[in-house]
């Protein structure tokens, strides 16, 4: 056999009919679609029409609530963290955050931050700075001699426990008068 003789099985490879070309082609005049109506024209996309009834989609009863305002955390237990340290997939020293999880692959998702959870258990001494922790959580690091950090939506860091800066009292007096001044 040579290369210039290589060719498929009988019957391998079928033409594909060509439509509306002339009534001895056997597919002419209506391209097998038969005759009038909607579906024998083209672009008709009937999915879900029920001739008119109310489609299944719309009959059967809607559930459950999507909040705009919710928030979506990547949850991160404790004991997965002491799993990562121990295959040096993540380095206890330093500032665990976000970034150093998602690289990890430890968090996923998680568009408003990590929230920390206690489940597991934790021998290593980190310092971690999460948008949220249970208070179990925050226990158990404290107690293997570690740190939390709790970040605020606005993104500083800020230790758990401590609260906002709020403005001084003589700057709120300030802004009491000048707001009397600007009334009258």
């Amino acid at each position: 056999m040579k290369l210039n003789e290589l060719k498929d099985n009988d019957g391998a490879r079928k033409s594909r009919m060509r439509i509306g070309r002339g009534i001895g082609s056997g597919k002419g005049k209506t391209g097998g679609r038969g005759q009038k109506g909607q579906k024998s024209r083209s672009g008709v996309a009937i999915k879900g029409f029920e001739g008119g009834q109310m489609p299944l989609h719309m009959r059967l009863p809607k559930r459950g609530f999507n909040n705009p305002f919710g928030t979506d955390y990547a949850e991160v237990n404790l004991g997965m963290i002491q799993k990562f340290i121990d295959s040096k997939s993540l380095d206890g020293k330093g500032t665990i955050d976000h970034a150093t999880l998602k690289a990890a692959g430890l968090a996923r998702g998680g568009k408003d931050g990590v929230r920390l959870l206690a489940k597991g258990e934790l021998k290593a001494k980190i310092t971690i700075a999460v948008a949220g922790a249970s208070k179990a959580a925050v226990a158990a690091v404290e107690k293997a001699g570690g740190k939390v950090e709790i970040l605020p939506a606005g993104g500083e860091r800020r230790p758990k426990g401590e609260k906002k800066a709020v403005a001084s009292k003589p700057a709120r007096e300030k802004k009491a008068a000048n707001r009397a001044k600007n009334k009258d």
